[in-house]
């Protein structure tokens, strides 16, 4: 399929595909794209220059999870994420979504600037019950998610960690949750309703590959009390807690992030060009 001059000169803006056109914008289109509809299935992440970390495994991601959910056949969300792929720009920093939308069954690309990117994260020390319809696919929740991150900034944070009714910690609202006990690194058991993080997974790998130990452990909120804890996820990488911030009493202390800036810098030399 050759370029549309949409896919040539990638702006900002909803890019919907068809297998005819490719991927069009919506004066090619009869109707103006479902800005605003539940999404099915949504994934993304940090474009910078036209590197990507994880790229393959945000696909294998999103194609899973559209077949899981009845979505476009395999041949056509190949040929989506082909087209997605050529119409994404080389230059400057983005945060593109693909997505899946439930009404429409429409594969479309939301193509926006990055955000600015942190290097710590200010997190409510208050644990927001797990409140997900489908914890594991990102995508049917996006807006429950939106209102408990409004209620975090509101309490003076960047976040919030999901815990399960039992007290255990699942995740944070968009980043996945990590932390030190000595020097083993941890994270919630893969059995729990949290969702397959590409960073957390690339993260296991230099682990493993570098001989630091991981282990899967079941923690409250108050058990992180002190440990060095990371948020993680596509768009800011590594983020240490720098605060916890409200509810607790006494307050929680973060602890120092004496390993967060190694990992940083491993992570930045992650990324790969677009093919």
């Amino acid at each position: 399929m050759t370029r549309t001059a949409t896919q040539a000169s990638a702006t900002e803006g909803l890019l919907t595909w068809s297998p005819r056109r490719g991927l069009t914008g919506p004066d090619a289109h009869d109707r103006v794209p479902a800005v605003g509809e539940r999404l099915v299935v949504a994934d993304s992440w940090l474009l910078r220059d036209g590197r990507v970390r994880g790229l393959g495994r945000h696909r294998e991601r999103f194609l899973r999870a559209c077949g899981d959910s009845g979505g476009p056949s395999l041949r056509q969300l190949v040929d989506f994420w082909r087209d997605m792929t050529d119409a994404l720009p080389r230059t400057g920093e983005w945060f593109p979504r693909v997505e899946l939308g439930a009404e429409s069954r429409e594969l479309r690309l939301l193509l926006r600037p990055a955000p600015p990117l942190g290097t710590g994260v200010r997190v409510w020390a208050v644990g927001q019950l797990d409140a997900r319809t489908v914890p594991r696919r990102k995508g049917p929740d996006l807006d429950i998610l939106a209102r408990l991150r409004q209620r975090a900034i509101a309490e003076g944070a960047d976040e919030a960690v999901l815990i399960a009714p039992s007290g255990v910690v699942l995740e944070g609202i968009h980043s996945s949750l990590l932390w030190w006990e000595d020097d083993t690194l941890c994270l919630p058991s893969p059995q729990l309703p949290v969702l397959a993080g590409v960073t957390v997974a690339l993260i296991q790998q230099h682990a493993q590959r570098t001989g630091v130990r991981v282990a899967h452990r079941e923690r409250t909120l108050a058990d992180l009390d002190g440990c060095e804890v990371w948020l993680v996820n596509a768009l800011h990488g590594i983020r240490p807690v720098t605060e916890w911030t409200g509810g607790a009493q006494p307050p929680m202390r973060a602890g120092r992030a004496v390993r967060a800036a190694e990992w940083r810098l491993w992570l930045e030399g992650v990324a790969e060009p677009l093919q």
